[in-house]
C-alpha cells in the first residue's frame, strides 16, 4: 500500500514521530500508526492536511505519481507506467539473475511458488 509507506518514509525524512506529525494534523499517534500500517484510511480532508503537512500532493501519497517508460512491441509503441516502488523492486529483481530469467520465463508459477514459500 503506497500510502502507509509514503506516509511512513515522508514523515521520517522530515524527522518527525508518529506523535508530532499527529499533532501537526489533528489526529492522535494511534490513528498515524494505524495509516502507516495500512489498518487505517484517512478521510480526503484529513489525507489533504498530511500531504500540507509533509509537502507533497494526495495523489503522491496515494501513489499516483507514476512514472513514465515507453516500450516497443511489434513496432508499437506502448505508453507504460510504473511508480518509483516498482522500479526499485525491478531493480532489486533484476540483481537476481536467476529469479529473474525463472519470472519471464513462467511468471504465474514462479508467483505461486514464492507465495507458497512465504505462507510457510
Amino acid at each position: 500500500m503506497f500510502l502507509g509507506y509514503r506516509l511512513k518514509e515522508l514523515r521520517e525524512r522530515k524527522g518527525l514521530s508518529q506523535e508530532k506529525l499527529g499533532k501537526l494534523t489533528g489526529v492522535t499517534k494511534v490513528s498515524v500508526c494505524g495509516y502507516e500500517l495500512g489498518k487505517k484510511t484517512p478521510s480526503v480532508p484529513q489525507l489533504e492536511k498530511i500531504a500540507n503537512v509533509l509537502d507533497v500532493t494526495t495523489d503522491y501519497l496515494l501513489g499516483r505519481d507514476m512514472g513514465e517508460s515507453y516500450i516497443g512491441e511489434n513496432e508499437r509503441e506502448y505508453h507504460y507506467m510504473i511508480s518509483k516502488e516498482e522500479a526499485k523492486t525491478l531493480f532489486e529483481l533484476r540483481k537476481r539473475k536467476e529469479l529473474y530469467y525463472r519470472l519471464l520465463q513462467d511468471p504465474r508459477r514462479t508467483f505461486d511458488l514464492i507465495e507458497i514459500k512465504l505462507n510457510k
